[in-house]
């Protein structure tokens, strides 16, 4: 029985179902968009006064409901797919799916992206009916009902992107990036090599040091970096957008281009992880270096500790394994050790290093800035007050405080004497609190190079964290193949990088189009030709 509470307008479907498509409709339009959530009550309402004008739900002459099923409900369903990734990541990196999907997943902490995925799902259930009640009632919406319905699919960024992917398997130069590849080699070792210790920052991009936008959340950060090299303009190419991407971007100087049908089981998580490529490990690990990776997460989630263990590192640690030697075994994070646990560990680690007298090498990846709020350490609340669950900026300032903290510990004990530090974020940012404020103008990944002798100074580059790796390695002395490695060029010498000769949108439609770039860092893993071989130091 309808309720006789309400006016009769409103007891009548119709604009029950408008309203619902127009919440998604706005919804959609601030996540996928620049437009700031402040826009969404305009276009529900503009929504609402088209609906009412045109009649929509309504039409002259009425007529009884037909009862079909519009094309276009699967279109819907995908581009609910497609915002739920956009809410939930920001910038949607198709890369990032299928490798995960391939290297595994097991593990993770996001179990609230599980929870948002299932609510989005019972969300797209009354939009789905209330667009199927408009097609049945409103003769209007069957006549462009199927156009809307090719308009959605051939919209939608994920199908985009998967398109782009299969036009890569016909186009005319897939080698356009593998021809620019140098295999990373070092020509010539200083006398007495230095130690190296990597602290990867979850995510704390550089674009946090703007006062302006952000305060003081990055200022531990900065008040390093004036003791040391400090690289500007570090931007972020495709497919070196999410962790083990920019790991791996930063160590071996190429995208991760996910191995797809290179892969020789394709219902398996991988067994190696860019095996056709040499990359820091293997280069240190061949000069007698002793190298230890410490992980906040599982070494299991996204082929970390396959990574790893496969490109020279001999220890490799993460929650499976440090968790269990925590004094509280409870101070844990849904993702596995808060910062200063991580760090408390690294500084045992390092000690232990050095007490062997072989050169060694140290990586931490943190995760105390890993979104969407971050986990801030406990150290850090006792200092910065009550933690609200959402502000980034309070995890940024943590984070930022405890790198610094652990590089002030190390100095203190002589650890840092014969040491390169560098400090990067792995990546830039996805959707945060301070999202708005963060993709406002151009954002750049954090880089900066400590001690070895290094004289401070500021770099304004236009680089990417292909160039990491070619720093990295003449910053600890040794001589490089025309100062680069992989796509990389040395960013304390003259050569321009790759991003400086031909653009960030340049080399992403490149790595659209790549195909030999890619068995390249697979070889092995399928039984697709080799690229025919290139010369050793083709043009940038």
């Amino acid at each position: 029985m309808p309720d006789r509470r309400l006016p009769a307008g409103l007891r009548a479907p119709r604009w029950w179902a408008l309203l619902t498509l127009g919440l998604a409709l706005g919804f959609a339009a601030v996540t996928v968009t620049p437009l700031p959530g402040a826009m969404m009550p305009p276009i529900v309402v503009a929504w609402l006064g088209l609906a009412l004008v045109l009649r929509w739900g309504a039409p002259r002459p009425a007529a009884p409901p037909v009862r079909v099923w519009p094309w276009s409900l699967l279109p819907l369903a995908l581009w609910g797919v497609y915002v739920y990734l956009a809410d939930s990541f920001g910038v949607v990196d198709l890369g990032a799916v299928f490798f995960h999907l391939q290297a595994g997943i097991e593990e993770h902490g996001g179990g609230g992206r599980l929870i948002a995925a299932g609510l989005y799902s019972l969300a797209m259930l009354p939009v789905l009916a209330a667009f199927t009640w408009l097609v049945r009632t409103d003769r209007r919406w069957r006549l462009v009902e199927r156009v809307l319905a090719l308009a959605l699919l051939a919209t939608n960024p994920l199908l985009f992107g998967l398109g782009q992917r299969g036009a890569a398997l016909v186009t005319e130069d897939g080698a356009w990036l593998d021809r620019r590849y140098v295999p990373p080699a070092i020509r010539q070792a200083p006398a007495e090599p230095p130690n190296l210790l990597v602290l990867y920052l979850e995510s704390l991009e550089r674009t946090y040091a703007d006062r302006e936008r952000f305060g003081d959340a990055y200022a531990p950060l900065a008040e390093l970096g004036r003791r040391g090299v400090v690289v500007e303009g570090m931007r972020q190419l495709d497919n070196t957008g999410w962790t083990m991407a920019g790991m791996i971007a930063s160590q071996c100087g190429t995208p991760l281009m996910p191995a797809g049908l290179l892969h020789d089981s394709q219902f398996e998580p991988l067994e190696r992880v860019v095996p056709g490529v040499d990359c820091l490990g293997d280069l240190l690990a061949a000069r007698g270096y002793r190298l230890s990776y410490l992980g906040g997460a599982s070494t299991r989630f996204a082929g970390k500790g396959r990574f790893y263990a496969d490109h020279g590192f001999h220890r490799v640690r993460g929650r499976e394994t440090l968790a269990p030697r925590l004094d509280d075994p409870d101070y844990l994070n849904s993702w596995g050790l808060y910062d200063d646990s991580l760090y408390d560990f690294a500084l045992g680690e390092i000690r232990a290093l050095e007490a062997r007298g072989d050169p060694w090498a140290v990586v931490t990846l943190s995760l105390g800035t890993h979104p969407p709020a971050g986990f801030p350490a406990r150290t850090c609340r006792d200092r910065q007050g009550a933690f609200d669950g959402v502000d980034i900026l309070y995890a940024v300032e943590c984070a930022a405080r405890l790198a610094r903290g652990l590089i002030e510990r190390l100095a203190a004990e002589g650890l840092l004497e014969d040491t390169l530090v560098v400090l990067a974020s792995d990546h830039l940012s996805m959707r945060v609190s301070a999202w708005e404020a963060l993709t406002e103008g151009p954002r750049a990944n954090t880089f900066m190079l400590l001690g070895n002798g290094l004289a401070p100074r500021r770099l304004e580059r236009e680089a990417s964290t292909l160039d990491v790796l070619p720093t990295v390695l003449e910053a600890m002395g040794f001589a490089i193949e025309r100062h680069r490695a992989g796509l990389g060029v040395s960013l304390l010498a003259d050569e321009p990088t790759l991003v400086e000769r031909h653009g960030l949108e340049a080399i992403n439609a490149r790595l659209r189009e790549e195909t030999a770039l890619q068995r390249r860092l697979w070889e092995g893993l399928g039984h697709l030709p080799r690229p025919e071989p290139r010369a050793l130091n083709p043009a940038p």
